[in-house]
Order: C-alpha cells, then sequence, then structure tokens
C-alpha cells in the first residue's frame, strides 16, 4: 500500500489552519499541523530537527503575527514571526526539494489604487504589520523557487476571533454600532481559502511545472466594512441572532495605532487563469459561516 504523502501545515491552531483541518483530504495526502512547542519556526534547529522525522510533500505555512496594531509597537517580534520564520522555512522547503506556500496580505498595499490590486502593482506598506509581511514573501520567493505567495484579505470564518464574529458578539450586547465606511475590501472566508492553499499545493507537489509566484485569492465581489456589517446582521436577524442598526463612520472618526489601506480589494484573475480555481461570491461564504455560527432548522429557528 502506497504511503500518504505529508504536506506540514504550520499555524494549524489559526483560521486557515483550523478550515484545513476540517477541509476534505485529498486522496493519498496527509496534513500535518504541529503546535508551536513541536515546531517554531522562528529556529532553524526547531524546523530542521521536525523535518527529519520523516518525508514531506509540500508546506503551507499560515503561520503569522496579525495583531496589525500591537505590531507597530513590536517591530523585532513582528519580524521575526513574519519574515524570519518564512525565511527559514523556505530554505528548509528547498533543501528538501518540496514547493511551499506562505500567506500573505492585502497590507503589503497602500490602498490608494482605484481598482483591485493585480499581483504586479507596485507595493507600499502603510505599517510593520505589512512590511514585515511583505519582507516574508520576498524571503521565501528569494529561498525557493518552487513557492506561491498568496495574498488574501478580509478573512472571517467561524474560528477564532475575526471582524464577523466580533459584529455578532458586539452587536448581541448593542442596539446601535458604528462602522467605518470608507474602506473597501473583499470579504474572504478562511474555508475558500484553505481550499484554495490545497489544490495550489497539489498541482506543486504533483506537477514540476506549475507555475509559481504572486497570487490573489479573495471571495468574490467588495464590500465596505459597513456594507458588510449590514449584511451580516441582516442573515444574523434572520436566524434569531443580533440585528442592531448599524451607522457609518469614517476613518478618521476610529483612529487605531496603525493605518489601514483605504481598497483592498485583490484581483484574482491570475489565479483562475493559472490554477483554475474560481472564488465564488463572498455573500453566499459569509452565509455559510453564519449558518455554522447560527444554525437554523427547515422552518427557521435556531437549534438549541
Amino acid at each position: 500500500m502506497k504511503a500518504e504523502r505529508r504536506i506540514l501545515v504550520v499555524g494549524g491552531m489559526g483560521q486557515v489552519g483550523l478550515e484545513l483541518a476540517q477541509a476534505r483530504p485529498y486522496a493519498g495526502y496527509k496534513l500535518v499541523r504541529p503546535r508551536r512547542d513541536e515546531l517554531d519556526i522562528t529556529q532553524a534547529n526547531s524546523v530542521s530537527d521536525y523535518l527529519a522525522s520523516g518525508e514531506w510533500a509540500g508546506v503551507i505555512n499560515c503561520a503569522a503575527w496579525t495583531a496589525v496594531d500591537l505590531a507597530e509597537d513590536n517591530v523585532a517580534e513582528a519580524f521575526l514571526a513574519n519574515c524570519q520564520g518564512p525565511a527559514i522555512l523556505g530554505e528548509a522547503a528547498k533543501a528538501l526539494g518540496i514547493p511551499i506556500i506562505q500567506l500573505s496580505t492585502d497590507y503589503v498595499f497602500d490602498g490608494k489604487l482605484d481598482r483591485p490590486y493585480l499581483e504586479t502593482d507596485p507595493v507600499n506598506p502603510l505599517g510593520v504589520y505589512g512590511a514585515s509581511k511583505l519582507a516574508g514573501e520576498l524571503a521565501v520567493a528569494c529561498a525557493n523557487a518552487r513557492s506561491v505567495i498568496l495574498r488574501t484579505a478580509w478573512v472571517v470564518s467561524a474560528q477564532r476571533a475575526n471582524f464577523l464574529k466580533t459584529m455578532l458578539r458586539i452587536g448581541a450586547g448593542n442596539q446601535k454600532l458604528r462602522v467605518v465606511a470608507d474602506q473597501r475590501g473583499c470579504p474572504t472566508s478562511a474555508a475558500d481559502l484553505a481550499v484554495a492553499a490545497l489544490t495550489i499545493i497539489r498541482r506543486l507537489i504533483e506537477d514540476p511545472q506549475a507555475p509559481a509566484g504572486t497570487y490573489n485569492f479573495v471571495n468574490a465581489g467588495d464590500a465596505t466594512w459597513l456594507a458588510l456589517a449590514r449584511h451580516i446582521f441582516g442573515q444574523a436577524a434572520l436566524r434569531g441572532g443580533p440585528n442592531p442598526e448599524v451607522l457609518p463612520i469614517a476613518t478618521a472618526d476610529y483612529p487605531t495605532r496603525a493605518h489601514r489601506p483605504a481598497n483592498s480589494r485583490l484581483d484574482t484573475t491570475k489565479l483562475t487563469a493559472d490554477y483554475g480555481i474560481q472564488p465564488r461570491d463572498w455573500r453566499i461564504a459569509v452565509d455559510e459561516i453564519l449558518e455554522e455560527l447560527l444554525p437554523t432548522n427547515q422552518h427557521g429557528s435556531i437549534i438549541n
């Protein structure tokens, strides 16, 4: 019997890592998601020792410092997680002759374009988080020619902390909420992102000529944070969840430590052309998450 090919998933307890764990595995592949105490990607010895534990077919790196505002005051820590760790992983994957996917972010852009960003558009991060993620992109791309940098944005899921879950939590205790209306992006399901990453890594493993480089993945369509919040509550209300009034505010009215790009829209045409991945509409994806968080029966009432 042929042994399963193992794919290393780093950051397996984050949103995407948890969705990878729930994704239907491809025949012949096994996803291995070590804990931080088992594998510390910022330590070269930890990576080499762990990878020596068996044969590997590929790597998906979901690990990152994602606390955008805290990164402004923790520069070294952000770069350690978002640049040095990926660099070590990229080098290790190259040494083994296996491909790697590095997840990245819309924050590598300054958000000043008036259209969705292409992979080839100039980068210009506004803060430490974006700069550290960009450094990680470059480190992986330079270390391993068989790498895919997969940029995404506005990730939501039923797992961990994210905008959707924050809205449901805050909305449950407030009759009115104020949400930023002048930032626009593409809400993205962590589950859909996980499936895209699996599709790409399998192709990279099985086809030595598979295209490498930088790609965007987000769900189709776009929205402001305000529009996303209103959609969340509109659908939540149908499931017996909170439905507060959501009022618009400007970014200037909600100051944060780190600057956010006003335009986080990403163009996925290249990914569709090269890998055949066609993202579904974000509304369908968000509704699916809400159904997981607020399940209903056939008659529309909440299941306890």
